[in-house]
């Protein structure tokens, strides 16, 4: 690459780590990723800072962590003059454009969250990030026929189809149209979030009884019934978010673009009888990331690595200089507490590595004799306990 490398983030929500065909998941339909996979850098220890939408999409925007960003709750906006990766890329003469979902906007909170009214929303220019141009919508959750909004559509505009194939492909034309300097484009799919329900397209509907589901999950109850039928539309939708990343992955020159694949966060279906985001266990805070580099030999990776690394890394790359993980460990969070059902409801703190994880939970309750501050909640010998049946903290003490 005799220029500056392009650069393709391709951001997915709700994505678990172990939820890829190149990761092992018998239930997985990704052919495109896995083809993607074996030619990238697999960083199989990848975490989410802030397993929560906002959280971590301020995060990974800003190479920050909450709330030093200045998000530190569900409903707060990114800050007007939060320096973010698109002000770090167009200074090193990069066009940069974000496309898709956004969720970092100042929301109604009480409006529904699943709907036109969020999806319908207008962010405004000077709150979109520092992004020449900008595509897409605050939230709503319509995996099909999306509203969008931004620098070429002055007011929101309906377009029928599945979201993710359509922001892929106004994300595909403009890259072909961005010819004449090193492009930086963001592509930000709300897919395979909830509603899993939603019609996916390309793809026959699985059996719930068909689902493997993960050793974590109590079976014979209630639990795995709400994880099978969620679960076969979630990879309905994994496989139809594939299909919309290979068309764009087809549209673009790999040889001169280096292309990232993650997610924002995880979701639990059932894993230790919850559901959703925010909580501290693998299936919420581990992520997929692949780096498809166009001059590094592709391997799997692990360092532990972060999304809240990713402006350093690409930075990194535009700069066309090396950079690698300089910690052993993995700082996770959730700052505040979370008032939206079904997430851990717990402010908390903590750190990973490739074989531990501790976590502090925050006190509610002193009155009620929950110690104030953060004392030890969970910890987990992630090698020899992979799926963390085992607690080790006993009685708010950690061993020895």
């Amino acid at each position: 690459m005799p220029r500056q490398p392009n650069i393709l983030w391709i951001v997915t929500t709700q994505w678990r780590a172990q939820a890829c065909g190149y990761a092992g998941d018998p239930n997985a339909s990704t052919p495109w990723l896995d083809g993607l996979a074996s030619e990238s850098i697999n960083y199989t220890q990848a975490v989410t800072p802030h397993p929560l939408g906002p959280q971590a999409r301020a995060a990974l925007l800003t190479g920050k962590l909450c709330p030093e960003n200045g998000v530190s709750d569900y409903w707060d906006p990114l800050p007007a003059d939060a320096r973010t990766i698109a002000h770090a890329m167009r200074d090193r003469g990069y066009m940069t454009a974000f496309f898709g979902k956004w969720h970092l906007a100042d929301r109604d909170r009480n409006a529904p969250l699943v709907g036109e009214v969020h999806a319908k929303m207008i962010v405004p220019p000077a709150r979109r990030g520092g992004f020449e141009l900008w595509e897409g919508f605050e939230g709503g959750f319509l995996i099909n026929d999306p509203w969008l909004h931004g620098t070429r559509l002055e007011e929101p505009r309906h377009f029928k189809g599945y979201q993710s194939d359509v922001v892929a492909q106004r994300a595909g034309l403009w890259l072909h149209e961005s010819l004449s300097r090193p492009t930086f484009c963001v592509v930000s799919l709300e897919s395979p979030h909830p509603p899993y329900g939603a019609h996916a397209p390309h793809v026959e509907l699985r059996s719930p009884a068909e689902i493997e589901l993960r050793e974590n999950v109590p079976t014979g109850g209630d639990i795995e019934a709400q994880a099978r039928a969620e679960i076969a539309g979630y990879y309905a939708h994994i496989a139809a978010t594939d299909h919309a990343i290979g068309r764009l992955l087809s549209e673009i020159d790999l040889g001169e673009t280096i292309v990232v694949f993650t997610s924002t966060h995880g979701d639990m279906h059932g894993s230790q009888g919850i559901f959703r985001k925010a909580w501290p266990f693998e299936e919420s805070i581990r992520v997929p990331l692949l780096v498809h580099h166009p001059e590094a030999i592709a391997k799997k990776s692990q360092e532990a690595i972060s999304l809240v690394d990713l402006p350093h890394l690409s930075v990194a790359w535009a700069d066309r200089r090396e950079w690698q993980c300089s910690y052993r460990k993995a700082a996770i969070s959730m700052p505040t507490t979370s008032c939206i059902h079904l997430q851990c409801p717990y402010a908390w703190r903590g750190s990973r590595t490739q074989t531990r994880k501790i976590v502090f939970r925050k006190g509610i309750d002193s009155e009620m004799g929950i110690k104030s501050g953060f004392h030890p909640w969970l910890e987990f010998d992630l090698e020899r306990d992979p799926y963390e049946r085992n607690n080790l903290v006993v009685d708010g003490i950690l061993p020895i």
